[in-house]
């Protein structure tokens, strides 16, 4: 498992954090079809549980929404899955390494990416940045983070942010096969609710590989 630290500034704030490391095997062995099916069906039984969709009545109590609106920011997943559930969107399975957290997101509107390992500088840090902190991010755009976020760096520099999301020097590559996923919490979920997440993010990767060796921790 990779080295995970809590500064004082993280630490204090008592919010769990959850990560899946994984080592997929090499792709030919991978079932893509079963997954392909299992997004299928998820993604129905999903869309199945809204039968007259209300955004306010979904959402409005969700933790990452109210947590999102602090920063005045619309929670991406919520526009995820609207956009895939409600209107059409088709689900991108053509890299399954990325597209098995965004199931898990789309499915139970928990937060989550990846990293690839092999591209990390020494452990994994998590703090709470006071001030507005500049990184590359995903799309190698200009971002940063924003004081009380929930962020994570190695001895390179910043490498997630909640609000601002991956970098661009660790975020998954189509032959990324050393990955850790994360899933955040915030200051009203539970341990239980990322170790639940944590589980079902496990059977997805084991209906695609189920060779692929997986360690999880919640800190």
């Amino acid at each position: 498992m990779i080295s995970i630290i809590k500064d004082e500034s993280f630490a204090a704030r008592n919010i769990p954090f959850g990560i899946a490391e994984v080592h997929f095997p090499e792709r030919e062995s991978w079932d893509e079809n079963a997954f392909r099916v299992l997004a299928e069906e998820e993604l129905s039984a999903c869309r199945s549980c809204y039968p007259e969709y209300d955004r306010k009545s979904v959402f409005g109590d969700n933790p990452y929404f109210r947590f999102f609106k602090k920063f005045k920011k619309t929670y991406l997943v919520m526009l995820q899955a609207e956009s895939v559930l409600f209107k059409g969107r088709s689900f991108p399975a053509d890299n399954p390494v990325t597209a098995i957290p965004f199931l898990l997101e789309l499915c139970t509107f928990v937060l989550s990416g990846t990293h690839d390992v092999d591209q990390m500088d020494g452990p994994l840090t998590l703090f709470t940045p006071g001030a507005k902190f500049p990184f590359v991010g995903l799309r190698g755009d200009k971002v940063h983070t924003y004081p009380n976020d929930i962020c994570g760096c190695d001895n390179s520099g910043i490498i997630l942010s909640m609000i601002a999301g991956a970098d661009e020097r660790t975020c998954a590559r189509p032959d990324s096969r050393h990955v850790f996923y994360p899933v955040f919490g915030t200051p009203d979920t539970t341990d239980e609710w990322i170790h639940t997440n944590l589980e079902r993010l496990e059977s997805y990767i084991k209906v695609i590989a189920p060779e692929a060796v997986i360690e999880k921790t919640v800190v």
